[in-house]
């Protein structure tokens, strides 16, 4: 099943639970997914969905530390609430050897061997790596393998 056809459904399921939080994250979800479709004239499939869902709960991380930060502790728990709900569409975290395994992969296929080539290993871990880590992580991972 598709991601979009899986939110769409676990939309329905929370209506029908009468789950506020989840239906409301969920139709946020849905409506940023419509919101890019419309503005950039694209078909959403799971790689368009998967980057609406990473966005969000990047986003709501940061406004959680933000609450968290500024006393705010009710506004950061239903932040981290929703972040829940978010990677419950959002697959599996890589781990740490899996990372170090593509990273080595990634510098033999582009034939990687300084900083200057880091684009080319970032272009070819992106589609893989999408949505199951912190892209911000990676990058200082190539750059440390790279120097």
């Amino acid at each position: 099943m598709a991601l979009l056809e899986q939110l769409q459904e676990a939309q329905k399921d929370a209506m029908r639970a009468k789950d506020k939080l989840r239906l409301n994250t969920i139709r946020m979800a849905l409506a940023e997914v419509k919101q890019r479709q419309i503005d950039l004239q694209m078909v959403p499939d799971d790689a368009n969905v998967l980057a609406v869902l990473t966005k969000m709960s990047k986003q709501r991380k940061e406004s959680a530390s933000q609450y968290t930060a500024g006393g705010r502790a009710d506004l950061a728990e239903t932040e981290l609430a929703e972040i829940a709900i978010i990677e419950q569409f959002l697959p599996q975290a890589l781990t740490q050897a899996e990372l170090n395994d593509l990273l080595t992969q990634a510098v033999a296929a582009t034939g990687a061997s300084s900083m200057q080539d880091m684009a080319k290993v970032m272009a070819w871990l992106k589609p893989q790596v999408q949505g199951r880590t912190d892209m911000g992580a990676l990058s200082g991972l190539v750059k440390s393998k790279l120097s």
